[in-house]
């Protein structure tokens, strides 16, 4: 029997990552095309749709050249799978196209709103979603503001849908009423569902205004949602007709892929907004009471629910101090000549604190922003960065904390996707959080999970608990350094007051 093939991509925040595997879940190969984000007034962060359409398409063309090159019959490819931002929508119209810019969580444009609603003192957020708190980085409140609005939506609007749905829709030549979402993504809505019956919520939807007629139906990831049209073959030189998975969200498919199955574990998914993830068997009163600052979602699978706490340009706050402090806006390898650098400054940076609220806090801290304090003149770009790691990392501490306060054990972290390949901001987190943590062989496991699923859903037989396990190797172990983590809890002490002190 000839050997199958599977398209993956992952639509993030700083680019469109396409690849493609064998049947043996081998890496063939891979692209990566950057994205673009603009900000068009303060606190507002917009992106394009159609750019990730685009990228998404040039991928795939990029890929389909490559495995000509290695001889490869395109045939042979049986499935195309995605995943994508899980707080993030763009409206679309009749014909299925975009026609507002794409908000996702790094906008804040919406913090007053959630701040009405939090004053509504509802307890059906909590009880239904698992967020007792609406916060600006929600779809829903994304929704709410568009229909308040953008004309354009006011006068043709049809459907809100996710990046990867709106993705996969234009694909398979699809129209608003095929719209969908599948059923993890949909928690990433943050409030208007019913997390375990996954469904839309008539109540939630009509306290927040917003006409259910709007939502996408719900779906599994695995369901196939249409074929790859002839246009969309043309332009990407794959061949017609293949059959297209209805997607997931990045975070639940980088849990998949750290091999988390199961409740209490702990992930670290290191990307633009960087996340700490526990999973669970449900909601947690402790972690889903008003004020906790935690996110709660359902997984891929059915029945797997996971919390997360978040610094929302946790990974962005890396790409900005290369790109607009070191001035090495092509160079992506000088995240490791910075690293080796910082290496070098003792663990503390000599008192040098960053807050990493590049677009704003949240909540209590919604005032603040971004900054450097307690340079002096020795201070260079290497205790900069190294200061940036720790920042982020004393963000991690305090939802560790609220963890462990809430029972839940920590005591292994596995770190996945691009912050993964730091080795010094990997032991920096170890340090901070005395927790050890550990590195896969495969740190973006979001793509190699979504060839995992399009195989399942395809009809090959596999197991797919067995063929993500499979696929789990440690590759470094960081312990943490108890004299660190004594300095670091010090630092995290200040970092915390000073953020009390500029928000009140």
């Amino acid at each position: 029997m000839a050997e199958q093939y599977y398209i993956s991509f992952d639509a993030g925040t700083q680019s469109v990552k396409v690849t493609v595997y064998n049947e043996n879940m081998e890496c063939v190969t891979k692209v990566s095309n950057q994205t673009t984000l603009t900000y068009p007034h303060p606190g507002w962060v917009e992106m394009d749709a159609d750019e990730y359409l685009a990228l998404t398409k040039l991928g795939m063309k990029q890929c389909m050249t490559q495995l000509k090159k290695q001889g490869i019959d395109l045939g042979l490819i049986k499935a195309i799978m995605g995943d994508g931002i899980i707080c993030g929508i763009v409206g679309i119209n009749e014909d299925g196209k975009a026609i507002t810019p794409y908000i996702n969580y790094l906008d804040s444009r919406t913090q007053s709103d959630a701040a009405v609603l939090k004053e509504l003192d509802l307890d059906i957020w909590g009880k239904e979603t698992g967020n007792a708190d609406p916060l600006c980085m929600f779809p829903a409140l994304h929704a709410r503001w568009l229909l308040a609005n953008n004309k354009e939506f006011q006068d043709r609007g049809k459907k809100f849908v996710h990046n990867t749905p709106y993705i996969l829709l234009n694909l398979a030549g699809l129209k608003s009423s095929d719209a969908f979402i599948d059923w993890g993504t949909m928690s990433g809505w943050g409030l208007g569902y019913k997390v375990y019956d996954k469904e839309w919520s008539d109540e939630q939807l009509t306290i927040l205004g917003i006409d259910k007629g709007y939502m996408p139906r719900i779906v599994k990831p695995w369901d196939i949602i249409g074929t790859l049209s002839a246009e969309a073959a043309l332009e990407t030189g794959c061949p017609a007709g293949i059959p297209i998975c209805a997607g997931a969200g990045d975070t639940m498919q980088s849990m998949l892929g750290s091999g988390v199955f199961e409740a209490n574990k702990a992930v670290d998914v290191a990307g633009t907004c960087a996340m700490f993830c526990v999973s669970t068997t449900g909601i947690i009163p402790e972690l889903s009471r008003k004020g906790s600052g935690l996110i709660f979602n359902s997984g891929t699978l059915e029945n797997t629910y996971f919390y997360w706490g978040f610094v929302r340009t946790g990974g962005l706050a890396l790409r900005w101090f290369k790109d607009s402090i070191c001035q090495q806006v092509d160079d992506d390898s000088y995240y490791e000549t910075l690293s080796q650098g910082a290496a070098k400054v003792a663990p503390g940076c000599n008192d040098v604190i960053f807050l990493p609220y590049l677009t704003g806090g949240y909540d209590e801290y919604s005032k603040v922003r971004g900054c450097f304090l307690n340079m002096t003149l020795d201070t260079d770009q290497f205790v900069l960065w190294r200061a940036v790691l720790e920042a982020i990392a004393f963000d991690y501490r305090e939802i560790t904390d609220t963890y462990r306060q809430a029972g839940i054990e920590i005591n292994r972290i596995t770190i996945t996707e691009g912050g993964s390949c730091d080795a010094l901001w990997n032991q920096i987190k170890a340090d901070v959080m005395n927790s050890e943590a550990i590195t896969l062989e495969i740190s973006g496991g979001a793509v190699l999970t979504n060839s995992i699923i399009a195989a399942y859903a395809t009809g090959a037989e596999c197991d797919l608990k067995e063929l993500l396990t499979r696929n789990l190797k440690i590759t470094h172990t960081y312990s943490p350094d108890s004299k660190n983590s004594k300095i670091y809890k010090q630092q995290s002490l200040k970092q915390k007051d000073l953020l009390n002190k500029l928000g009140h």
